[in-house]
């Protein structure tokens, strides 16, 4: 999957897959995470947010099934 690179300090870069609904995050400093059933809107609304770890944090972060990448 093809991630954009992000202005952020703990996020390097997300990506989207949506037909599997999968979205991916690269962490700065911790790897590279499959959040798994993550709706395009919400995909949509993290790539818009001025606070990329924020919104994470709020709407992704322990709330879709994850898979440690690497």
């Amino acid at each position: 999957m093809d991630r954009v690179r992000v202005s952020s300090t703990n996020i390097r870069s997300i990506g989207y897959d949506e037909a599997s609904q999968a979205l991916e995050v690269e962490f700065t400093s911790a790897g590279i995470y499959r959040y798994d059933s993550v709706p395009i809107s919400l995909h949509q609304r993290f790539m818009a947010a001025q606070s990329k770890g924020r919104f994470f944090d709020s709407f992704v972060k322990d709330k879709y099934r994850t898979t440690k990448l690497r």
